[in-house]
């Protein structure tokens, strides 16, 4: 029996832990080859740990995306040695949080490069040989922070970079088109993480309390954003593109309650 990305190369950004570590584990599982890359080179490394104890086949590099030779090596590399890039899969991500009147040029243009360059250097560099692959799909992470405000999280460049990354889904669905690439996106809400947990799930946040407000009453598991990323880059979306799937159990689907 065959999986879902049988024989596909995917390259997956943010593989040291989360949502992440999740995709590496499911996608590689469904007979996928796993090329992943994260800053914190330990958790990565743990991640091919358990990737190759389940059967699965993934190496990863430590890789800051932010900067560009760097991600054009991680790229090139990849493609070297596989010889195709099938799947990108724009997972890694850092942000910051403050009010917007104490929101400096400094956070925001760290936040910028950590939730949009971080996506469109992988993009860039992969796109030639996404040209080359019958079964070319690019999967863009972004979140309910890009279609919603909030009342409760201070999120002004967050909020910015997400509906970006929504926006570049949609732009470049109609340049891939052309090629067979289809691009997609998915936005996660409050899913419980290691980064979730310390921040926005802490004790005292305003956010801890979320569950109570969400239709499906509670929040979402790493696997959960991780499946419809599965769909959307394998062939059972072969007519779909340009698409942002929110997976956040109805939360930014209906009013707040009184």
């Amino acid at each position: 029996m065959t999986g879902r990305l049988d024989g596909l190369v995917v390259l997956i950004t943010g593989t040291g832990g989360g949502q992440g570590r999740a995709a590496a584990l499911r996608f590689a599982a469904e007979g996928a080859v796993i090329v992943g890359c994260d800053i914190a080179a330990p958790g990565a490394e743990e991640t091919v740990e358990l990737v190759t104890a389940a059967g699965g086949s993934m190496t990863s590099t430590t890789v800051d995306l932010t900067d560009e030779a760097a991600t054009a090596d991680w790229v090139g590399e990849a493609a070297a040695r596989n010889g195709r890039v099938d799947v990108l899969y724009a997972n890694a991500a850092t942000t910051r949080f403050s009010p917007v009147e104490q929101l400096g040029v400094q956070e925001w243009s760290f936040v910028l490069r950590h939730e949009l360059d971080v996506v469109f250097l992988p993009v860039k560099h992969c796109w030639p040989h996404l040209r080359r692959s019958p079964a070319a799909s690019v999967v863009l992470v972004g979140s309910t922070a890009g279609l919603r405000g909030s009342m409760t999280n201070t999120r002004a460049a967050h909020s910015v970079t997400k509906g970006g990354v929504i926006a570049l889904a949609r732009q470049l669905a109609a340049e891939g088109a052309p090629y067979g690439i289809r691009v997609n996106c998915v936005s996660p809400g409050m899913i419980r993480t290691p980064a979730t947990e310390n921040d926005l799930l802490a004790p005292g946040h305003p956010m801890r309390a979320i569950a109570e407000h969400i239709p499906l009453r509670r929040v979402g598991r790493p696997e959960e954003v991780v499946q419809a990323a599965l769909f959307l880059a394998s062939d059972e979306a072969s007519y779909v593109t340009g698409a942002n799937l929110v997976v956040d159990g109805g939360w930014s689907a209906v009013l707040p309650g009184a």
